[in-house]
């Protein structure tokens, strides 16, 4: 077998596990078409209305909580496959006509689905690319996500159209989450077809399995020396979560966290959640306001594919600097325009979409990139729990201040707040995140770890050539 990068493997495999961050973006994305109708159907308060569009994110936190430790015992890929169940079970649950009780129940099971892919898939796909194009591949779970995003709005979109109002408001919306079911089994039947992660497989010492996939990916000769690299970085004491807290391993802990705090905080739910009232609030019609956010969409989409293309030339520090940067400016334009009152016409919608375009080139996929890059591998699924957990935790945050802050500060404040928070995300990356293309996860692992001044001068030129 040659050593060249089985470049077919690799992205069958990649492939697969994004259809999970697709199932993450369609479920999480269903509600914004399906709310208005629900909120008819069931009379419901403004606090109601809150509740039932948030009330996934609840078990999203869950699951991204639980979902470490489960596939650190039973395997990455078969906790995918619990995902996939999770989403069918709750896409069939709510289209069968049963109480607001039983729609909040299994809305909460698919959230749980969507803890469990947000995390678990960019971790599989990490663990089995090649530290070349690592962050190319890992990047391919956020077009998964935002391929789900614009493929829901258009389902929204189609069933909405088949009848009137009034089964819209009986009937339509349950198709809307129904539908969720054909993509959930797609992903299902697919997982079968996937290897398991080779580092998993070396972490429970199925030493044969790991280098066979290995093998098929890299090539005899350089499976062996990185089997070997695995071997080295596991050969110390299981993990627990107490060993997170330790030096060295806390650093990259806190650093994760953050990263994962800025990527929401920054305010990008703000825009995806809320885009038609935002439009609306500039002067323009529903019909208008409706299209506009299906091109903060396109655009989303659009963008992600130019970070899966120089993710692994330019580098993560670069584009992250770089989209927060841009991010900053952009929010700084759209509060202004709303500040001196020139937010009619189309500034507010430029300065949004351009805004869409640095997140989704930067804190967007790479957020999720370097969370699954920093970690070594006996603790990366729990620390990448931890990580993910704040993640959603930002989002629930992000998605129930928003409008309280529009309502108390208006809508120049609350952007200019965002603002603020994207320099400081700048400041972050500019200090403390190191350039980790084209490292394999155990040279990353060394550069954390307490060493002696040479180790550690060695493992920082490392980082940064």
């Amino acid at each position: 077998m040659t050593n060249e990068i089985n470049k077919w493997y690799v992205y069958k495999a990649t492939i697969v596990a994004a259809v999970g961050g697709l199932l993450f973006g369609y479920d999480t994305a269903v509600v914004a078409g399906a709310i208005g109708f629900i909120q008819k159907k069931y009379d419901l308060s403004s606090a109601m209305v809150g509740w039932v569009a948030s009330c996934a994110l609840i078990g999203c936190i869950v699951g991204a909580m639980f979902a470490g430790k489960l596939s650190d015992k039973v395997g990455r890929k078969k906790v995918l496959i619990l995902s996939a169940i999770l989403f069918a079970v709750s896409s069939v649950g709510i289209a069968i006509p049963m109480s607001l009780d039983w729609f909040v129940f299994f809305r909460l099971i698919g959230g749980l689905g969507i803890g469990i892919a947000s995390m678990l898939a960019p971790m599989y796909i990490s663990e089995i690319a090649p530290a070349k194009i690592r962050g190319q591949l890992v990047s391919i779970n956020q077009l998964g996500i935002v391929s789900g995003i614009l493929l829901i709005y258009f389902v929204n979109y189609s069933i909405a159209g088949w009848h009137d109002e009034a089964w819209n408001v009986f009937t339509g919306w349950r198709w809307m989450f129904g539908s969720g079911v054909v993509p959930s089994v797609i992903f299902l039947i697919l997982l079968f077809f996937v290897p398991e992660s080779p580092r998993w497989l070396a972490q429970k010492e199925r030493w044969n399995e790991a280098e066979n996939i290995l093998a098929k990916i890299n090539g005899s000769q350089k499976a062996a020396a990185e089997l070997k690299e695995i071997k080295v970085a596991l050969n110390i004491e299981k993990t627990s979560f107490t060993d997170l807290l330790k030096p060295g391993i806390r650093k990259a802990l806190i650093i994760g966290v953050i990263l994962c705090i800025f990527s929401q905080v920054t305010g990008i739910n703000a825009i995806m959640y809320y885009a038609p009232e935002i439009f609306k609030s500039t002067g323009d019609a529903s019909s208008s306001a409706l299209m506009q956010t299906v091109l903060v969409g396109v655009i989303n989409l659009l963008f992600t594919l130019v970070a899966i293309k120089y993710v692994d030339k330019w580098g993560r520090r670069t584009l992250l600097l770089l989209g927060a940067g841009g991010m900053a400016v952009c929010l700084a334009i759209v509060g202004s325009a709303f500040y001196f009152g020139f937010a009619h016409g189309y500034l507010v919608l430029v300065a949004i979409l351009a805004y869409i375009s640095f997140f989704a080139i930067s804190l967007g996929p790479l957020a999720f990139v370097v969370i699954s890059e920093i970690f070594s591998n006996r603790n990366r699924g729990m620390a990448m729990s931890v990580c993910v957990f704040f993640l959603w935790v930002s989002v629930y945050a992000v998605s129930q201040t928003f409008p309280m802050l529009l309502a108390s500060i208006g809508s120049a404040f609350t952007f200019w707040i965002y603002m603020v928070m994207s320099i400081c995300a700048f400041v972050f990356v500019l200090k403390l995140i190191p350039e980790t293309k084209g490292k394999s996860l155990e040279e990353i692992e060394l550069f954390w770890l307490p060493q002696n001044d040479d180790e550690k001068n060695e493992s920082v030129y490392l980082m940064k050539n």
